[in-house]
Parts: C-alpha cells; structure tokens; sequence
C-alpha cells in the first residue's frame, strides 16, 4: 500500500517520537461515533454521526518552561470524522487549532487560529448537556463562531474562583478591509462551591459556516451567553440564554433553556432539559424542544452515552436536532416536527 502523504506522515512520525524523547510533546485524541434514529417529517432516517459529544481529533500539545515561572506552549489539532475518515476542513492541516504562546504568573497570551472564549468555556456551561448530543436545546438553536483564525488572546489567571479569556481576530487577505480586527471576544467564568456563573459574547463580521442563508457580505454576527447553575446534592440545575443577531439579516433569536443533570453513581449521569426559540423578528419562526440523555462511564477514558428529542417547529421554523460538532438531519418542510434518539461511545487517548 503506497502513502499518498509521504511528508505528512513523516512529520507526525517525528513529534510522536519527540513525545517520547523529551517529555515537552504530547500526543492526545478522542474518538466519537454515534448512531441516531431519527424522524423529521419524512419517515425514519438512520445514520451514523461523529462528534455529537465531542468533535473526533487528534493533536500536540507542546511545552518548554524557559525559567522565572514562563513556559512556551503551543496546541495543532486536526479535526476528522470517525464515521469515514475524512478530515473535517479539507483544505487545513490544523483545522481545529494552530497556535503558539507564553504562559506566566499573569496568566497566558496565545497567538494563531483559536477556539472562541464562547466555544467551549461559556457554551458547555449553560445547560446540563454540555452543549452537546441532540438531547440540548441549547445546540439545536444557537448560533456561533466556534474558532477563528489571526486570534490573539489572553487568559487571566484564576482569581477567587473568577477566570476570563479575550480574544480579537485581525483580518487578512482574505477579507476585505485588509487591516484591522474582524472579530472579537469574551468569556468569563465563575465557580466557587456550588454555585456557577457563565457570561460570554462575540462580534463576528462575515461569520463562515452559521450566517443566515441570505446575509449579505459585510454582515455582523453578534451572540450574547449568559447562564447560572446551581449544586445540592447529585443534582445540579442550570439556566441558559443565548441571543443571535445578524446585521443585514431578519436574525435576532432569543432562546432560554433550562436543565437538571443528576449523577446517579460515580460512573452514570442523567439529564433532562427544556428549551424555547423565539423569532424576535417579523417571521414568528419560533420553537420548542425536550431532551434526555444518559452516559455511562466506562472507563476514564471512555463514555457511553445515550440521548433523545423533540423539537416541535412552528411556522415555518426549520430546526434540527443537531450535535456537538454535527448538523442534525434537515426536516423534510419547514414547520415539520423533528424526533429522534441516538447512542454512541466517546474515546479519549
């Protein structure tokens, strides 16, 4: 069998030994793979998903601690899909991460293509879901830009339970002016005993991937996070929101949701949770949805899990039960029902 990519492989073959020689590059990954049973107004639809929990990766983790309490790190992550292999972003080596940065006593500075503080610090605490699977409402009806590139961010150190990330994107050739910031972003996170607070936004101009179908060029997303959450006992109770607007556009969506997460043993959790999307503009597409799920830890490392939805569409509403890092199957006509379960095996190496 020939290799097709030679030097690729060459080179991930060097920092894998790199790894093992000086301890300062870590090679790391997850696997997640799915089969979801669905109906969205066309009869049942069976498929396999990767990355409804976590988006399928590989990567490397590199540090250097360069003395004084400063240490050089830097992150290249691939994203893939385990369903047929294909990398997620053809067209990048690194499509999920790519960049390189100072750690210090002050916190850390990060330079090159990075998640959003929104992505995953402030999403992933809104509800008991995580922001993942089809059972989150939160998923299926947000809007945003998970990572961008040209980024320049700093991550504050943690004080008193407090921690907060900045971020600003610079425009490049590709966009159009040529100099300046295209985006920026915050996220800031609190958590002290039970009690949990989350707050995030981001301004993205020309948003790749989630813009509404007819945005104009030049159009601007802008998306506000906000959530509590609250422990007594096994039981922990979240309460999300999430604004989307998109200039140029009829996008302007408020959408609340509302989630208890149980931890029934040290090695299985169950959740439920609500949700509502409101059409603040004139179209009145709103809609509703219920979710469940269940992991079973089977290891550290691995995680069996299970979910299930109802998303009720109204008017002419087109939502679908989507996943971590997966579109969920469009429904048949606008205004159609979407219902479904899955159950699937995540892997962390």
């Amino acid at each position: 069998m020939k290799l097709r990519y030679p030097i690729l492989w060459t080179s991930l073959m060097v920092l894998s030994l790199s790894a093992h020689a000086s301890g300062g590059v870590t090679l790391y990954g997850i696997l997640d793979n799915s089969v979801e049973v669905a109906n969205v107004g066309s009869g049942t639809a069976v498929r396999m998903d990767s990355g409804e929990v976590l988006g399928s990766r590989f990567g490397f983790l590199g540090t250097e601690d360069i003395g004084g309490g400063y240490s050089i790190k830097f992150t290249l992550e691939q994203g893939f899909l385990v369903n047929n292999g294909a990398v997620s972003t053809p067209s990048l080596s690194f499509s999920r991460q790519a960049w390189v940065g100072v750690a210090g006593p002050w916190g850390e500075l990060r330079f090159g293509r990075q998640n959003s503080p929104v992505y995953i610090p402030v999403s992933g605490l809104l509800d008991a879901f995580g922001g993942a699977t089809i059972g989150s409402a939160l998923i299926s009806f947000l809007s945003i830009v998970p990572r961008v590139n040209n980024a320049i961010s700093y991550h504050t150190p943690n004080i008193a339970g407090l921690t907060a990330q900045f971020m600003v994107g610079l425009r490049d050739t590709t966009t159009a002016p040529q100099n300046g910031i295209a985006n920026y972003h915050v996220g800031i996170e609190y958590a002290n005993g039970p009690v949990g607070a989350t707050f995030g936004y981001q301004s993205v101009n020309d948003p790749v991937g989630i813009s509404y179908p007819s945005a104009p060029p030049g159009s601007t997303l802008k998306a506000l996070y906000a959530g509590v959450s609250y422990s007594f006992g096994p039981v922990t109770a979240f309460i999300g929101y999430n604004n989307n607007r998109q200039t140029e556009t009829p996008l302007n969506r408020d959408v609340y949701v509302a989630s208890l997460r149980y931890t029934i043993s040290p090695d299985m959790t169950a959740a439920i949770g609500i949700g509502h999307a409101r059409d603040k503009s004139s179209l009145d597409n709103n809609a509703n949805q219920i979710g469940v799920s269940y992991n079973y830890f089977l290891s550290k490392r691995t995680t069996l899990y299970a979910a299930a939805a109802w998303i009720d569409n109204q008017n002419k509403a087109t939502f679908a039960m989507n996943g971590a890092t997966t579109a969920g199957i469009p429904v048949a006509y606008p205004g159609a029902t979407a219902k479904g379960m899955q159950i699937g095996l995540v892997h962390r190496f």
